[in-house]
């Protein structure tokens, strides 16, 4: 049996998730799971399964959207807000201190030894998430293949994510399966355009006044991750891709190297990964003008990302039971997932090459081009650390924060050795 807790202890545990939300989307998800449902059995563990399945399919972070879709079962929008708001403010807070932190002392040569432990760790990261998310979305010939041609777009046609993701769900929709289900009666629907046109006036007020204020570079901001919240699919790793080609080649904000930075320091932070733009926003905003613009661009990244993740709630939470009962709608995100799958391993390749080695080649014929290492650049010492990392988080199972703080150290000392 449930409890319905009031609005003073729903704060009380959401802000505690949101300090421990350690490891990525799978450890925050059991911390939520032993918090609302088997400790405290707030809601039931069907509801709480349901809504999972519902907010993977969703895009942004799917964890932020549990807790935030938590909220809103149990005291409504104003609970979604509590919720969802104190899952990603403890990380936002370490990240803007982290990225002062970063542009003050990353260049010093200790630090940067540090930093190379740090982002063989988030190799293994990768790879980890790579392998259990195959393990359950890859479970036919039909998803293999999705996955596999979807890495090949990537990988060898540089086709944008967005386009990837358009097309997986449009091939998943064409070729599911009709099948008799429950008759599930649609919601009414008076108060989603309320929700959708107030929340969509919230979401782009900042972007407004940047145009308004006549700010090129913050509204290059506002627009990019605007566009990063809309297409997320499937995870901060899914998205890192179009992200990564977008900031480095596109706009040219950041360094291949200071991406990979970002991504390792959210690593070791409570909250969504998908809080790298909060970091890459800011050191994007310290490149164009100094202190004042990389708060500015870092706020309005943060911004432009998490509003529409409570909008996608409030709006399709209504929505869930009728929803699962869609045929075509499955397959869509069914279509999706196994897409998502070959982007990951994308940016894992990706992250590897540049982490192993100094220099990289482009191989190209016609159409296809292809990043491959330079073997004569590799570096040994990050290819031990990544073996070491692999060690501590595939074998000896520890936790992500510990294995990041550990690796850090190795790398330091490596720095230290003549």
């Amino acid at each position: 049996m449930t409890h319905v807790p009031n609005l003073n202890e729903l704060t009380r545990v959401s802000a505690r998730v949101g300090f421990l939300s350690f490891g990525g989307p799978a450890a925050q998800i059991s911390l939520m799971h032993k918090e609302f449902v088997a400790d405290r059995s707030w809601i039931s563990e069907k509801e709480f399964l349901r809504a999972l399945s519902f907010c993977m399919l969703l895009p942004g972070p799917e964890a932020m959207q549990l807790a935030t879709y938590i909220g809103w079962r149990l005291h409504s929008i104003r609970g979604g807000i509590i919720a969802g708001s104190l899952f990603v403010l403890p990380g936002a807070c370490v990240i803007f201190l982290l990225a002062g932190l970063y542009v003050a002392y990353g260049s010093v040569p200790l630090v940067q030894s540090a930093f190379l432990g740090v982002k063989a760790t988030v190799v293994v990261i990768l790879a980890q998430a790579l392998l259990r998310l195959s393990q359950k979305t890859l479970t036919n010939s039909f998803s293999w293949i999705l996955a596999g041609l979807s890495f090949a777009a990537l990988f060898l046609f540089a086709v944008p994510f967005p386009l990837i993701v358009v097309t997986a769900g449009c091939i998943g929709a064409l070729l599911a399966k009709e099948k008799t289900a429950e008759t599930v009666a649609r919601p009414k629907t008076t108060s989603a355009l309320r929700i959708a046109s107030i929340g969509g006036a919230l979401w782009f007020a900042p972007l407004l006044l940047v145009v308004l204020l006549q700010i090129p570079f913050l509204v290059q901001i506002g627009s990019f991750f605007a566009t990063l919240a809309v297409v997320s699919f499937g995870g901060a790793y899914a998205v890192l891709a179009y992200m990564t080609q977008e900031v480095v080649s596109g706009y040219g904000w950041i360094a291949t190297d200071q991406m990979i930075d970002a991504l390792g320091l959210a690593e070791t932070t409570p909250g969504p990964l998908i809080l790298v733009t909060q970091f890459v926003a800011f050191l994007a905003g310290f490149t164009e003008s100094g202190w004042s613009s990389a708060v500015l661009a870092a706020g309005l990244a943060l911004w432009m990302t998490f509003v529409p993740c409570f909008i996608w709630i409030f709006l399709g939470a209504p929505y869930l039971e009728w929803t699962a009962s869609r045929p075509r709608f499955s397959g869509a995100l069914t279509g999706i997932s196994a897409a998502v799958v070959g982007v990951i391993l994308n940016v894992g390749l990706w992250f590897a090459i540049h982490v192993v080695c100094d220099q990289t080649l482009t191989l190209a014929i016609g159409p296809v081009s292809a990043l491959v290492p330079d073997i004569s650049s590799i570096d040994m010492a990050a290819v031990t650390l990544i073996g070491i990392s692999a060690l501590l988080i595939l074998r000896f199972d520890i936790s992500v924060p510990k294995s990041l703080a550990i690796m850090a150290m190795l790398g330091a000392s490596f720095g230290l050795i003549p």
